[in-house]
């Protein structure tokens, strides 16, 4: 199994400098998520300022092992059904859409990445539910983050929340560890579980966490292009993700976009 690497405070600073290019990333796109642009063009707009902060877009050719080709853009763009790793392309934003949007990049070698959701024009009242709820699902994991917490207890949190509200947790996909890399393999942090379970959490460990919460069913659909990831059911699908370290008191959330 894979080791678990502790971060120290300067490796923590490097992580915080990439995490705070990406938080800026969201809110440059905020203003531009109106119908009639194209994910092509949201795209574009994220990889040049990245790029101009001396950053590289880490998403952009990056290599799964699920998927037989890279993955080939900035930006991960998810519009209403879809629970993550949508591909931009011409497809332009209509009202009452909802666009998830990851974004990863490297700064100074160090690793960036979170993920927000963003409402087009005027959403239904469900999807704005839905959205609430994802958002305030993933606080209440955060919110269990501490020295000698496990990570049974930020899944719990989790389920607890948007299941309470009617909604359902994505089980096939979790968090993840970052530093030099974007994804490194521990700890893999479930959105669902039992509290008191799991790996025991510690001072440097750096990880995402980054529910998707379902407007229907867990049950998910792979598409043809090899990364796109679909409700089974075909309703809606809502994510928000912080990259967050274990302090010696709690924790400290590395890509605060808001």
């Amino acid at each position: 199994m894979a080791r678990v690497t502790l971060k120290n405070p300067k490796e923590i600073e490097g992580l915080k400098k990439a995490g705070e290019l990406v938080a800026e990333t969201f809110k440059l796109l905020a203003p531009h998520m109106k119908p009639g642009i194209s994910l092509l063009e949201l795209d574009k707009i994220a990889e040049d300022y990245i790029r101009s902060k001396g950053a590289k877009p880490a998403y952009k050719g990056y290599k799964a092992k699920f998927a037989r080709t890279a993955f080939p853009a900035t930006l991960c763009i998810s519009v209403n059904d879809q629970i993550c790793h949508g591909i931009p392309n011409t497809r332009t934003l209509k009202d009452g859409d909802i666009v998830g949007v990851d974004i990863g990049v490297f700064l100074n070698g160090w690793a960036g990445d979170a993920c927000f959701t963003y409402a087009v024009g005027n959403i239904s009242f469900e999807a704005q539910k839905l959205l609430e709820t994802a958002k305030k699902s993933m606080y209440a994991g955060i919110e269990q983050v501490k020295p000698g917490a496990r990570l049974g207890d930020i899944g719990a949190a989790i389920q607890g929340v948007a299941e309470g509200q009617g909604f359902s947790v994505v089980r096939e996909l979790g968090g993840h560890g970052l530093g030099r890399k974007i994804h490194e393999d521990e700890p893999h942090v479930n959105h669902f579980g039992k509290a008191g379970t799991g790996m025991k959490l510690q001072k440097g460990m750096v990880f995402t966490i980054e529910p998707m919460i379902n407007q229907g069913k867990p049950a998910i659909r792979n598409m043809p292009d090899g990364w796109t990831i679909v409700t089974e059911d075909g309703k809606l699908s809502a994510q928000f993700e912080h990259t967050v370290v274990v302090t010696s008191t709690g924790y400290e959330i590395l890509t605060p976009w808001e």
